[in-house]
C-alpha cells in the first residue's frame, strides 16, 4: 500500500531541498564547520522542516537550532518571533546570526554554537578541541 503524504509536507520537503541546493555564502561557510562532526562530533542537519518552518541548521543531540539571517529578516521580525516561539515550544534552543557575522567572524560564531552544544550536555563541557574534533575520552 502506498504511503499517504500530504501536499503540504511535499511542498515543505521540496522547499527544503531547494534551500539546500541554493545556499548562501554564509550557509556554505557554516556548513563546512558543522558537517561530518567537525565541531566536536556534534551531528548537524541543514534545512530541516520543524513543524511549518524550515530551520537552517539543526542539532538533535543538543536540541539546538541555528538560524542565519540575511537582509530580508529585518522586514520579518514578527514572523521570526513566531518561528522562534514555535521552535522553543518544541524544546529547541534557537541561536540567530546575521550572514555578515558568519562571513566576518566565523570563529566567534563557531565558538558560540559549540558553547551552546556543550551547555546541553554537561559531559562535554570540559572538552578540548584538537584539530576541530573532540579529544578521545570525552
Amino acid at each position: 500500500m502506498a504511503k499517504v503524504v500530504s501536499v503540504t509536507s511535499k511542498l515543505r520537503r521540496d522547499r527544503a531541498r531547494r534551500l539546500r541546493r541554493d545556499q548562501t555564502e554564509a550557509e556554505f561557510q557554516l556548513r563546512e564547520v558543522l558537517r561530518a562532526g567537525r565541531l566536536e562530533d556534534w551531528k548537524w542537519r541543514r534545512q530541516v522542516a520543524v513543524g511549518p518552518f524550515i530551520v537552517d541548521f539543526l542539532c538533535l543531540e543538543a536540541a539546538l537550532a541555528v538560524e542565519l539571517d540575511g537582509g530580508i529578516h529585518g522586514d520579518q521580525v514578527e514572523y521570526d518571533a513566531r518561528r522562534d516561539t514555535h521552535l522553543k515550544r518544541r524544546g529547541l534552543t534557537v541561536l540567530r546570526f546575521r550572514n555578515a557575522q558568519v562571513i566576518d567572524d566565523l570563529d566567534a560564531v563557531s565558538w558560540t554554537i559549540l558553547s551552546a552544544c556543550r551547555e546541553s550536555d554537561p559531559s562535554r563541557r570540559g572538552s578540548v578541541i584538537a584539530r576541530g574534533r573532540r579529544t578521545p575520552g570525552r
